[in-house]
């Protein structure tokens, strides 16, 4: 197989990907919730198709810096750098969102498991789940996909970000 056709290969199956998201006979006009083209594969798959980045690969599991995490789809504040810990399991946990309205809570029973999965509250993009194994004051450890998050360092958050982020 050439390079090319791989690329028109991959390009295929992205596009199908995206078209099945929609329903059919609607266009959608909303940054938010308009996904292809803009989200990197690896981002579409974990935010659209609540897929799972491998652990230990992400570029935020080992992150230590100051700021704030937010939603790679639509920008909304997510966590709060300082509400992020070293959990070991291999993607970047946090023990509290950065406000009670940030991320929404829903119940998954994909692969055999129970687990409560976490989304973002804007644009309804899957983020990672939420377990009860975390560090005080919460005792929650928001396990998160670090290909769903962006970073915005504490000196920029009021340049690049809006207070309130509905």
């Amino acid at each position: 197989m050439t390079l090319r056709t791989f690329l028109i290969a991959s390009w295929a199956l992205l596009s199908a990907s995206c078209q099945a998201q929609q329903p059919q006979g609607q266009q959608d006009t909303n940054r938010a919730s308009s996904w292809c083209g803009e989200l990197s594969p690896d981002a579409y798959r974990v935010l659209r198709e609540q897929g799972t980045e491998p652990r230990f690969s992400g570029e935020f599991w080992l992150h230590d810096q100051d700021g704030v995490y937010v939603c790679m789809s639509c920008g909304a504040r997510l966590f709060d750098s300082g509400t992020k810990f070293k959990s070991n399991s291999g993607w970047p946990s946090f023990f509290q969102p950065e406000g009670d309205t940030t991320v929404d809570a829903r119940v998954d029973l994909s692969h055999g498991m129970r687990r409560i999965e976490v989304t973002c509250s804007v644009c309804d993009g899957h983020l990672g789940h939420v377990f009860e194994d975390g560090p005080a004051p919460t005792g929650l450890r928001y396990c998160i996909n670090s290909v769903a998050l962006d970073f915005v360092p504490r000196d920029s958050v009021d340049i690049l970000l809006k207070k309130d982020p509905k």
